[in-house]
């Protein structure tokens, strides 16, 4: 069940609903609506403060059932921290522990407070925008691959209201079609790969432009269609599998015409065994979410149409299946990739760039795009550089570098600079072809990076290496829709 959002502008002690959720601060200091409550209520918040059940602790939980002079059936108090350390991802973190809580209650509707909280730097706009994509990324289920539940006889959280006025409706518009993209990201890389493949992602994609007006289309390129325009890199990674690749492109025409289109591109390796380069055994299923840049940048494309952006987009995804057989491609293979470029394949296993840079050569060549940004699980080296918590960045062009981290900042799907200098480039020399496929030991998400870029010259051109952020770690770790928001936030912006 997907929830549903509003805004709500009744006092919090007036407002007739199962459940209201309010704040406090460690210390005892009250948010203004849990002041409001509490003073309603003839200090029932306060006595739980001076009894020590209600903490304050960030993301801490207390229901309160029935609280005389209040309306709401409930009231669930939410802990802030301390006051003098809430900031932007406190604010995130406490949305998310506020809809976990709710979900633990037999409910079906509920109305937070939580988006009146003063957040350094922040305006009410922004707190609701915030406030929903927190909540409903809480509220994600995946569902889909296990034996349908009975119905529960109990009530599930179907409704959320934020405090907020009429000027948080624009963002609040923009928020739930932002998290309809995140959502479909999200399920589109959860999906095990047995079924999704290139053909479903193809499918999904497709399904998706034909729901919507003529100005949303979906073109989707087979092998043969690739093998006649020269698509020689990508097609190599994909000859081990069955599963036969494909070529995802979707238009949004939502600008002038005449307008260069921004365009997005996203690696969709549905299931990365390494290839001839095997992957060690531990860990592999989590090659699932190889295609974890495709998803976002079709979740980024959504957000788009959903949002009704005055701009023209395009979001191009290879997508493939890298296996081993005896027709795989091997390391010590030289392919020529649609560029004309030559690869020397040094390792199977570095698949991702070599699809991408057909799909970039095909970006530019055919839409002659104002901007391209492309999203990819690219390498392990980044999670090492930067973790689980910020999602590469290269690019040659300041401006655009600058741009996506402030989208990242503004969204809290952060982003952190790392160098594209040509230094870098010299780990990339073959003698056996114009470009080897990876450079060695060092530095080894730059120079995928460097790989790329050989194939971007001439465009404005930025790289997201999402490895780190595209999905949670373990075997029961989900996708988590980025860079979808980062993504959406910079299409906004574009049009600001």
């Amino acid at each position: 069940m997907t929830l549903q959002f509003s805004l709500a502008t009744a006092a919090p002690e007036t407002i007739d609903t199962a459940c209201v959720v309010v704040g406090i601060y460690e210390g005892g200091v009250f948010s203004s609506a849990a002041a409001r409550v509490d003073s309603a209520a003839d200090g029932a918040i306060k006595r739980q403060v001076e009894s020590g059940d209600i903490s304050g602790k960030a993301g801490s939980s207390t229901v309160l059932f029935a609280p005389h002079g209040v309306k709401a059936r409930r009231v669930l108090v939410v802990g802030l921290g301390t006051q003098k350390s809430f900031d932007a991802a406190r604010y995130q973190k406490v949305n998310i522990e506020a809809v976990r809580a709710l979900g633990r209650l037999p409910i079906d509707s509920a109305v937070s407070y939580l988006s009146e909280i003063d957040v350094p730097g922040r305006d009410a706009a922004w707190r609701v925008r915030t406030a929903v994509l927190a909540a409903d990324h809480a509220s994600y289920r995946y569902t889909a691959t296990f034996k349908p539940r009975e119905k529960s006889a109990q009530p599930e959280l179907a409704t959320l209201a934020f405090a907020g006025d009429s000027n948080s409706q624009a963002r609040l518009d923009q928020a739930i079609a932002i998290a309809e993209g995140v959502r479909f990201a999200r399920e589109l890389a959860n999906l095990p790969p047995n079924i999704c493949n290139p053909a479903y992602i193809a499918d999904q994609a497709k399904a998706f432009a034909d729901g919507q007006d003529d100005k949303v289309s979906c073109n989707v390129l087979d092998h043969v269609e690739m093998e006649k325009l020269g698509f020689g890199s990508l097609l190599a990674v994909a000859r081990g599998s069955v599963n036969k690749p494909k070529l995802v492109v979707l238009e949004y025409k939502g600008g002038n015409d005449g307008d260069k289109p921004y365009a997005f591109v996203g690696k969709g390796v549905t299931f990365d065994s390494g290839g001839i380069s095997l992957k060690p055994g531990a860990g592999m299923e989590e090659m699932k979410f190889d295609m974890g840049g495709a998803a976002g940048v079709i979740g980024g494309f959504i957000a788009a149409v959903k949002m009704k952006l005055k701009l023209n987009l395009v979001c191009v995804v290879p997508t493939v299946e890298n296996m081993p057989d005896g027709d795989s491609y091997r390391p010590s293979d030289v392919v020529t990739s649609l560029s004309g470029l030559t690869i020397e394949v040094l390792n199977t296993d570095a698949e991702g760039r070599l699809i991408l840079c057909d799909a970039l050569t095909y970006t530019a060549q055919t839409f002659q795009p104002h901007t391209i940004i492309d999203a990819a699980t690219l390498t392990g080296a980044c999670v090492i550089a930067l973790g689980k918590h910020a999602t590469g960045l290269m690019s040659k062009h300041d401006d655009l570098a600058a741009e996506l981290l402030a989208a990242g900042d503004e969204t809290l799907d952060r982003a952190w600079r790392l160098p594209l200098w040509d230094d870098y480039q010299a780990q990339l020399d073959s003698g056996f072809a114009d470009i080897a496929n990876i450079g060695g030991k060092s530095a080894g998400a730059i120079t995928a990076a460097c790989f790329l870029s050989r194939f971007t010259e001439g465009q404005r051109w930025a790289h997201l290496d999402i490895a780190g952020t595209a999905w949670d770690e373990g075997r029961k770790g989900l996708a988590t829709g980025r860079p979808v928001s980062l993504l959406a936030q910079w299409l906004i912006d574009r049009c600001a």
